[in-house]
């Protein structure tokens, strides 16, 4: 209950001998005080770091093959000004998929060319204002949007670089909404039945469009480095066998991201270093088997980068015993925020853990459901946790690992404000996304 598990905390916290937590240097009562709460604690040299090791390793993996690597963050996980200006600070690219994040990425100044743009939606406004920002690719995600990008390139005198998202059929991610490469599903354009094959014809026939390569997303939170090597192997099929066809040889191959990371005490992510060099040699053998030179690689990660940097800081409320009909007790400790704040519990089943924050405790343990201050009996932030018997009003919760997709993913459900994103590096601290308030939910409602 009070052990800090390095591999489910941001690297600079720790807990004073009364217990206390504090990440970079700072108090996580100070920080309570400050800003309030629930709010996003974010360790800003965590995340550099996380965003550095990618790229490094990957460049290091591949290096022997004489490969470049791009690695792109993916916007998705979070994404504010000051993340965007951080990942192009480590030499990341970002990805993003909405005008919004397209418009944060403007906003921080990331240049066009190390911008992606997705989705499998895209509106003529986004196209446009991708094409006119000079953004580096478009992935297409449908054969419907070869033609509308490449008549907005058109209409602009422009040659729009583009991928092609492919359906490889490599079944990953620990649920069923997060795997997105099996084919019954809304992402891509699929490998079966020769359709991706087709559309990349398709493309070259477009001289609006350059072709950069093709594309996967497999889907998140993968443990297991075989399933990258099951892609790349069929990613790197796939641009052979467009190359045997039409005799164009792609120069990029995109893997996309899903690197899982540690949750709770005792769980380990996918390392690093270890799913960079994995990759890295069976694109080697793959494409040595194939007679074909090594491409250009290009990654996305995004939670693994965000998750483990941040951890949610609560208030405690309401503590209410409750017993079960087999005469079990379970503690139910209600905290300041919840569902609207992370919505992963409900909608995933994925669990957490937490520890007090401001204080010591010796009390034996009990066990707890963490619930949410919403109207809904599904808003859950954790369902069963030892957490010290003497628990009370007032006490202050820390839930790491909520970077990716705590505040991506926040509503306002029961109207209430979303919290804020406080920064921490070297015992400073700062507001990197303010905290709503009801009068900017009242200033939307135009009555």
């Amino acid at each position: 209950m009070t052990d800090l598990d390095s591999a489910v905390w941001p690297m600079s916290v720790s807990r004073s001998a009364e217990g206390v937590l504090a990440i970079g240097g700072t108090d996580a009562r100070a920080l309570a005080a400050e800003y309030g709460t629930p709010q996003w604690v974010v360790d800003e040299a965590d995340f550099r770091a996380r965003a550095t090791a990618f790229r490094e390793s990957f460049e290091a993996a591949f290096a022997p093959l004489g490969a470049a690597v791009d690695v792109y963050y993916a916007g998705k996980a979070f994404l504010c000004t000051a993340v965007a200006r951080w990942v192009s600070d480590e030499g990341l690219r970002l990805d993003t998929c909405t005008a919004g994040e397209l418009a944060v990425a403007i906003r921080a100044g990331v240049p066009g060319a190390h911008i992606g743009v997705h989705g499998n939606n895209k509106s003529d406004g986004e196209i446009a204002r991708a094409l006119d920002y000079g953004v580096g690719r478009i992935v297409l995600d449908s054969t419907a949007e070869i033609a509308r990008v490449a008549d907005a390139a058109a209409e602009r005198g422009i040659r729009a670089a583009v991928m092609l998202r492919i359906t490889t059929g490599v079944h990953a991610g620990g649920h069923e909404f997060v795997a997105t490469a099996h084919e019954d599903q809304k992402f891509g354009v699929s490998i079966a039945g020769g359709q991706a094959l087709a559309a990349l014809q398709g493309i070259l026939a477009r001289p609006e469009l350059e072709l950069l390569g093709i594309h996967c997303h497999i889907g998140s939170q993968i443990q297991d480095v075989a399933a990258f090597e099951a892609t790349a192997r069929r990613m790197l099929e796939l641009r052979a066998a467009l190359a045997a066809t039409t005799g164009v040889l792609v120069p990029e191959v995109d893997l996309g991201g899903g690197y899982g990371i540690s949750y709770r005490p005792g769980e380990r992510g996918l390392p690093i270093e270890l799913a960079a060099q994995a990759i890295a040699e069976t694109v080697g053998t793959v494409c040595q088997e194939l007679g074909t030179p090594v491409p250009r690689i290009s990654i996305e990660p995004g939670r693994a980068i965000a998750g483990p940097s941040t951890f949610t800081l609560y208030r405690v409320g309401v503590v209410k015993p409750v017993t079960l009909e087999d005469g079990t007790v379970r503690m139910y400790v209600s905290v300041d925020g919840g569902m609207s704040d992370n919505p992963r519990p409900i909608m995933y089943g994925s669990e957490y853990t937490a520890v007090i924050a401001n204080r010591v405790s010796r009390a034996a343990p009990v066990l707890c459901r963490v619930v949410g201050k919403h109207c809904e009996s599904g808003d859950i932030v954790i369902r069963d946790i030892q957490l010290p018997g003497d628990i009370a009003p007032g006490d202050l919760l820390a839930v790491p690992g909520t970077g990716a997709y705590g505040r991506s993913m926040a509503s306002n459900y029961n109207l209430v404000p979303r919290p804020p994103v406080v920064a921490v590096r070297e015992h400073t601290s700062r507001v990197i996304v303010r905290r709503e308030t009801v009068a900017d939910l009242l200033a939307l409602d135009v009555g």
